[in-house]
C-alpha cells in the first residue's frame, strides 16, 4: 500500500498542477445581463414606430369604411332598380331600362367588393411588412449599443434576462444585478429623443383609441 501511495502521490500532484496552469491560461468569463423587453418597450423609437403603425392602421380603416359605405349605397340603388324592373305599373320599355341599369349596378357592386377585398389584403400585408421592418431596425440599433458596451467593458457574454425557454420558463433564475446594462443602454438610446416624444405618443394613443 505504501508503495502504491509512493508512486500515486507524485502523479496526482502533477495532474493538479496541470489543471491549475490550464485554468490560469484560460481567459476569465465575464458575463452581463440585459432586459431586452424593457429596453425595446421604453425606447423612444419604438413609441414612434407604434404611432406610425397606428396612423397607417387608422387610415386603412377609414378607406375601407368609405368603400363599405359605397357598397351599402350601391346595394340600395340596385334593389330599387331591380324592384323597378319588375314593377308592372311601368311600361315594358321602362322596365327593360331599369333591368339593364340593375345589371350594370350589380357588376359595379361586384367590382367594388373585389376591390375592397384586394385592398384589405394588400394593406394588411404592407402594414405587417412595415411593422417587421421597423422592429428589425430598432432591434439592430439596440444590439449595436449592447455590443459596443460589452466590448468596452471587456465582457465575454451578455444574456437577455427577459428571455424564456420554449416551456415558458425563465432562462435566468438568479441575477444579482451587479452587471446589468438595462438602465445604462436605455438612457443612452433615449438620449436623442425629442422632448415631446412622450406627449406625442400619449396623444396619438388617445386619438387612435377605439
Amino acid at each position: 500500500m505504501k508503495n502504491v501511495l509512493k508512486f500515486a502521490c507524485p502523479i496526482l500532484l502533477l495532474l493538479l498542477s496541470a489543471v491549475v496552469v490550464d485554468a490560469q491560461q484560460q481567459p476569465s468569463l465575464k458575463i452581463a445581463t440585459f432586459d431586452l423587453g424593457k429596453v425595446f418597450t421604453n425606447f423612444y423609437k419604438t413609441k414612434l414606430a407604434e404611432v406610425s403603425i397606428n396612423d397607417r392602421r387608422t387610415q386603412i380603416l377609414k378607406d375601407e369604411n368609405g368603400m363599405i359605405e359605397d357598397l351599402k349605397k350601391g346595394e340600395i340603388e340596385y334593389k330599387a332598380l331591380l324592384a323597378g324592373s319588375n314593377d308592372q305599373a311601368l311600361s315594358a320599355d321602362e322596365r327593360d331600362k331599369k333591368k339593364l341599369a340593375a345589371d350594370t349596378k350589380l357588376k359595379d357592386l361586384q367590382q367594388t367588393k373585389a376591390a375592397l377585398d384586394q385592398y384589405d389584403q394588400s394593406a394588411k400585408s404592407q402594414l405587417a411588412d412595415q411593422s417587421q421592418r421597423l422592429r428589425e431596425k430598432i432591434l439592430a440599433e439596440i444590439k449595436d449599443a449592447v455590443n459596443a458596451r460589452a466590448k468596452t467593458g471587456g465582457y465575454t457574454l451578455v444574456i437577455d434576462s427577459s428571455a424564456s425557454t420554449l416551456n415558458i420558463t425563465p432562462v435566468i433564475f438568479y441575477n444579482n444585478g451587479q452587471a446589468d446594462f438595462t438602465a445604462e443602454i436605455l438612457k443612452q438610446l433615449n438620449a436623442g429623443a425629442p422632448i415631446d416624444i412622450n406627449t406625442s405618443a400619449a396623444t396619438a394613443s388617445k386619438t387612435n383609441r377605439p
